[in-house]
């Protein structure tokens, strides 16, 4: 099958290629190349790093293979001298799927020097260990290969680069009209619950706010007030049905101002409108307002950019698209 390029990059003040994709094509002159190597020394700037290989690696140009998965494996020796939470999002937004290998990581009274914390979780994409490899000691470093490589080749996992599980703030605005029903909205907090199941819940992963509204709006919870999922589940089985009338045109400019006036700049924005019928206001322009604000797209916008946010009428049966990321 196609395998992952390997490359390498000094990880000295500026990034510098040592080997492309395209210099070496089999393992004997690889080798051979990587023993060559020489040590530049000067600061760990990961996320310089990272930044340079997300503008001038992956590219057809420099040898990128369009079928096969694009592989950063990041090795640092303690922490980063520099932040990488944006430049890592950046990256694996643009197909780039990044594993950390941290070795001797800092201790607890290290920790107070750390230019970013929990800079692990901030760069891969998900918080299960699966993209990142802590190592005591350089001595135990040859341990981590087969390992890692097991990680690197198991394609199936290459994919949340090009999903939608990264780091998310995804409010769901809820109808709790009288024309709902009790039964119904029960319904609807299930569908909120299972959508909400299938996403690494954390503050540096996925983030989730809820706002029922009728006429009025009512703010359940805010992104980051429930950063474990088995709490954020049950915040969403407490809200409780409010009944009134459907004003979704003012329910989608609250959530804009209570929700996403406070998201963080490294978050895809999804607003995920949740209604039973047609509402007594305007729709449209409120829709448009948080567009241009950066949490959403027309449904041909969304194929475009990846990600998508609808709003969805149980009544009509079908899907209408009026916001995303």
């Amino acid at each position: 099958r196609d395998l992952p390029f390997l490359f390498y990059l000094s990880g000295r003040d500026d990034p510098v290629t040592e080997i492309s994709l395209k210099t070496h094509s089999n393992s004997r002159e690889l080798k051979s190349a990587v023993d060559k190597i020489v040590q530049k020394g000067g600061l760990s700037n990961v996320g310089k790093a990272l930044s340079y290989i997300n503008k001038q690696y992956f590219s057809d140009a420099n040898g990128n293979r369009g079928g096969a998965p694009n592989v950063a494996v990041v090795l640092v020796d303690g922490w980063p001298t520099d932040k990488v939470e944006e430049a890592s999002r950046l990256a694996r937004e643009s197909g780039i799927n990044i594993f950390f290998v941290t070795i001797e990581g800092p201790d607890d009274n290290e920790k107070q020097n750390l230019v970013e914390a929990n800079f692990v979780d901030k760069a891969v994409c998900r918080t299960n260990g699966f993209f990142s490899l802590p190592v005591a000691s350089w001595f135990a470093l040859r341990k981590t290969v087969q390992p890692l490589v097991k990680r690197v080749c198991d394609t199936d996992r290459l994919v949340c680069s090009k999903t939608c599980l990264n780091a998310n703030d995804i409010a769901f605005v809820i109808d709790g009209s009288s024309s709902v029903g009790t039964g119904n909205f029960r319904t609807v907090l299930q569908f909120v619950a299972n959508v909400t199941r299938e996403f690494e819940i954390s503050d540096t992963d996925t983030r989730v706010g809820a706002v029922q509204y009728t006429y009025e709006q009512r703010l359940e919870f805010a992104f980051g007030q429930y950063n474990h999922k088995a709490e954020l589940l049950n915040a969403i089985k407490r809200i409780n049905y409010w009944s009134g009338g459907t004003s979704t045109g003012a329910a989608i400019t609250y959530a804009a101002e209570q929700l996403f006036s406070k998201s963080k700049p490294n978050k895809r924005k999804i607003m995920i409108v949740i209604t039973d019928g047609r509402s007594y206001d305007d729709v449209r322009e409120p829709a448009l307002a948080v567009h241009g604000q950066g949490e959403r797209s027309t449904p041909k916008e969304s194929e475009r950019q990846g990600g998508f946010c609808q709003i969805w009428s149980s009544q009509a049966g079908t899907v209408s698209s009026y916001l995303q990321t």
